[in-house]
C-alpha cells in the first residue's frame, strides 16, 4: 500500500493484513498534468480521488464560461464530485489537476466492497464525510457573512500553501472576490 495512503488510514482504521492487502488492490495510481481534466463536467464521477502529491480543483463553469471553484483537494485528502459520484448521475462540476499530480483512485464499486469487507471503513469514511461537510458549511458561511479582508486573513491563516502554490485567478475565485481584490490584500499584507 502506498506510503501516503497508509498515514491517512493510521488512526483512522486498523486494517489486518489481508484488509492492506484488499485497499492496496482497491486503489488505482495515477499522474496527471498542470491543468488536466480529470473529469469532465456531464461526466459520471466513477472514482473517489486520494492526492499523494498535488491538487484536484472540483469546480462549476456557466453559460459565460466564469469558473467557481467548488472544493480543492490537496494532499493527504480524499474528495471527488460528491454528488455524483453517489447518485450515480452526470457531474454538474468538472475536476482539475491545477498542478502536476499524484493520484490513488478508488472505484465506486470497489468503494462498496471495503464498506462490506473491512469493519470499520463505512464508519471512518462517514467521519470523515461528516467533517468535509462541515467543513464546505463554514466556507459558504463565510462567503455570505465575511468580507473579502477577513477571508482572504482566514485563508493565510489556514491554507497558506494555496497562495503559494495556486494562480491567484483561482484563489480570487475560490474567495468569491476579484483578481483585483486580491492583488489589493496581497499588498497590503
Amino acid at each position: 500500500m502506498h506510503s501516503a495512503l497508509k498515514q491517512y488510514l493510521a488512526g483512522r482504521i486498523t486494517l489486518s493484513p489481508a484488509h492492506e492487502a484488499l485497499v492496496e488492490q482497491c486503489f488505482a495510481a495515477r499522474s496527471t498534468g498542470r491543468n488536466e481534466i480529470v473529469l469532465p463536467a456531464g461526466a459520471i464521477a466513477k472514482h473517489l480521488f486520494f492526492v499523494i502529491k498535488g491538487c484536484l480543483r472540483v469546480f462549476l463553469t456557466n453559460e459565460e464560461g466564469g469558473e467557481s471553484t467548488r472544493f480543492l483537494i490537496f494532499e493527504g485528502q480524499m474528495g471527488t464530485a460528491f454528488p455524483s459520484f453517489v447518485q450515480r448521475e452526470p457531474s454538474v462540476a468538472a475536476i482539475q489537476s491545477p498542478e502536476p499530480s499524484e493520484l490513488l483512485m478508488l472505484k465506486y464499486e470497489d468503494r462498496e466492497l471495503l464498506f462490506n469487507t473491512i469493519p470499520g471503513w463505512e464508519r471512518m469514511e462517514r467521519l470523515e464525510v461528516e467533517k468535509a461537510y462541515v467543513n464546505a458549511i463554514r466556507r459558504i458561511e463565510g462567503l455570505i457573512t465575511a468580507d473579502s479582508r477577513e477571508r482572504y486573513r482566514l485563508l493565510m491563516q489556514d491554507h497558506p500553501e494555496m497562495i503559494k502554490r495556486l494562480p491567484s485567478r483561482m484563489i480570487a475565485d475560490y474567495l468569491g472576490i476579484s483578481p483585483e481584490t486580491l492583488s489589493r490584500l496581497k499588498t497590503k499584507k
